[in-house]
């Protein structure tokens, strides 16, 4: 086996040992970093939710507080005009859901389920929590879920949600008395809830491990080359040099020219040696021939 095949071979072991080790701890840490990136697009999607919703209370819902007594008017309602908007993202990101789920709310539709339910329950058990993420099963695959707590924040949403005598006749004509009422000011009734299916996050995380991995096989390659080209001009074309000097030298030719032993490395310090070598044995050998 010679040189050159020893040197790749224990360069080969190194990088596959190395390329091991690195992928091992590449692939859990974009992962989670995956993970964090679409937690924090769910954050974004929350706060403009938030957003969408103070505008609604401040700017919409005192415009039309008037045809509000002759029909009732969805678009004055904040959580309506927070998932209607949502709705319309979900056009340009499909695998992002978003729900205002309330335990008792006014439409139906808005009814937690039972998963919904325990998170809002874990917000009003612990009401220092401003945030739950979890992740769960469903048929169609696992689902990473980030939760806000919703909360009667003003005295405004009682108008609505106090009593069925207070709340305007017209919300009354569609939606009935039997739901929605009850609720105190500070209270948590609900939570705002993105769902994101895990694969997104892990698709994201293999592309990037995919094109970390194939960085990593380039630079091999290109380092492979150059420390064989650099193995070849520096030790192994010398060392045949001196080895085919020494071949011809115990042969007994006369004519063979001396090594160029210039530079300061192993190498020529062994082709100096080498040469001296011979030069005492042709003194040698002319002595013995007298």
């Amino acid at each position: 086996m010679g040189l050159r095949t020893k040197f790749n071979l224990v360069l080969i072991l190194s990088f596959g040992i190395g390329i091991g080790l690195s992928g091992y701890l590449a692939y859990g840490l974009l992962r989670e970093n995956a993970r964090e990136e679409v937690l924090q697009n769910a954050r974004i999607m929350v706060e403009g939710a938030l957003a969408i919703r103070g505008y609604t209370s401040r700017e919409i819902q005192p415009l039309l507080t008037l045809p509000m007594k002759r029909q009732f008017l969805p678009q004055t309602v904040s959580s309506y005009a927070a998932q209607t908007n949502f709705r319309t993202l979900r056009e340009h990101f499909p695998e992002y859901t978003y729900k205002e789920a309330a335990l008792n709310p006014t439409n139906l539709n808005d009814r937690a389920a039972d998963w919904e339910a325990d998170i809002i329950r874990e917000f009003r058990n612990n009401a220092e929590r401003k945030e739950i993420i979890t992740e769960r099963e469903t048929p169609t695959g696992r689902v990473l879920t980030l939760a806000r707590p919703l909360k009667v924040g003003s005295p405004a949403c009682l108008t609505c949600h106090s009593t069925p005598d207070a709340a305007p006749d017209t919300m009354k004509a569609v939606y009935g008395t039997a739901n929605g009422f009850g609720w105190q000011l500070n209270e948590i009734v609900g939570a705002q809830i993105v769902s994101i299916p895990m694969a997104v996050p892990l698709d994201r995380a293999e592309k990037v491990f995919h094109t970390f991995l194939a960085g990593l096989g380039a630079i091999f390659l290109l380092l492979l080359v150059l420390l064989n080209l650099l193995l070849h001009f520096a030790v192994i074309r010398r060392v045949r040099r001196i080895a085919t000097m020494a071949d011809k030298v115990s042969l007994g030719e006369e004519d063979v020219p001396e090594l160029d032993a210039r530079g300061s490395d192993e190498i020529a310090r062994l082709a100096a040696s080498f040469t001296r070598m011979r030069r005492s044995l042709e003194n040698a050998m002319r002595l013995l021939g007298e």
